[in-house]
């Protein structure tokens, strides 16, 4: 069965509600949804899969755990990883519930397209699925332009582990992927860890953890990325990101010069900017509208309605701000 996965907790409620809303429209009502719990804050989003008969909240305990031991000693084989997170104040592992995601090489579904909670379907998918006929691993990014990203490109180890070509083609976002159930065996898992504790994990990027380590075990088990931003024809290409201000909105979908998107990521956007926003507060960025759309698809009475000029979110505090906050009777 194919299916679509993403990991969400109650952090990310509002952007959840939207990303299943443009599944449904896009692909259709019956296209099968698992969600990953990012951590055990689940009870709004818990609440609102219960509705919803095509979707499921992902329960299977032992494989979670079986990722979550996997993920730990992965990174603790890292040489400055532990250290940097606690010199931020992070916690041991960094954002380690976004690994969970991993367990869609588990279950339920033998083909998957994964998508994060902060993304949202514009295109149907069914292209995707088929590249999976033939490939193990499909994309559609551009961040390979970017491997800073991805690994530590300052290791002399990098271009001894994979040469120069590999990182310009096979690198990808983990924002979205497709790939198949079981791609990792045990035996494959145990050689990662062998490799990353022989000295491989100093080319790791801590501070995009599951997007490094993803990348990792994909380019170094071998398999092969099918990436459409690199395959299809410049004319047909469409970029993905928010960070592109020249898309069009049609209908509430977006075009990129007259190509639909396959999706829009609202990458680097803070969730609570979303929280904040479905609260009432008119706070702006790229592409807004098309988001409030999905949000509030089934119920779109409670759509905040806004009078005044939206202020960026990004909009440092103004002065009667400021003094609230020093006060302590300003949260925002």
């Amino acid at each position: 069965m194919d299916g679509i996965c993403t990991l969400a907790n109650d952090a990310v409620y509002d952007q959840l509600i939207a990303l299943l809303n443009s599944i449904e429209v896009i692909q259709g009502q019956n296209m099968p949804v698992c969600v990953y719990p990012y951590d055990d804050n689940i009870e709004k989003i818990a609440a609102e899969i219960a509705k919803r008969p095509n979707v499921q909240l992902y329960a299977d305990k032992e494989s979670i755990q079986r990722w979550d031991d996997f993920v730990r000693s992965a990174w603790d084989a890292h040489p400055t990883a532990l250290q940097e997170w606690r010199k931020i104040g992070k916690e041991t592992y960094y954002r380690l519930g976004c690994h969970r995601r991993f367990c869609a090489f588990d279950a339920p579904f033998e083909r998957f397209i994964y998508m994060d909670a902060d993304t949202l379907l514009m295109k149907p998918v069914d292209n995707i699925f088929s590249l999976l006929d033939s490939n193990d691993w499909v994309v559609y990014d551009f961040q390979h332009k970017e491997p800073m990203y991805v690994y530590n490109i300052a290791s002399p180890k990098l271009l001894e582990i994979f040469p120069l070509e590999k990182i310009q083609t096979q690198i990808f976002c983990s924002g979205l992927y497709a790939s198949k159930k079981n791609i990792f065996s045990q035996e494959t898992k145990e050689w990662l860890l062998a490799r990353l504790r022989a000295g491989e994990a100093e080319i790791l990027y801590p501070m995009a953890p599951d997007q490094s380590l993803l990348n990792y075990m994909m380019m170094r088990a071998g398999i092969l990325c099918y990436n459409l931003a690199l395959k299809l024809p410049p004319d047909e290409i469409t970029g993905c990101c928010v960070t592109s201000p020249h898309f069009e909105e049609r209908e509430n979908i977006l075009y990129d010069k007259n190509q639909r998107l396959t999706y829009i990521h609202y990458i680097g956007i803070p969730a609570k900017v979303f929280t904040r926003l479905c609260a009432g507060e008119n706070l702006d960025f790229r592409y807004r509208d098309v988001f409030l759309y999905y949000r509030y698809l089934h119920e779109p009475e409670k759509k905040p309605k806004f009078k005044n000029k939206p202020k960026p979110y990004d909009a440092p505090p103004s002065f009667i701000e400021r003094v609230l906050r020093k006060l302590g009777f300003f949260h925002g």
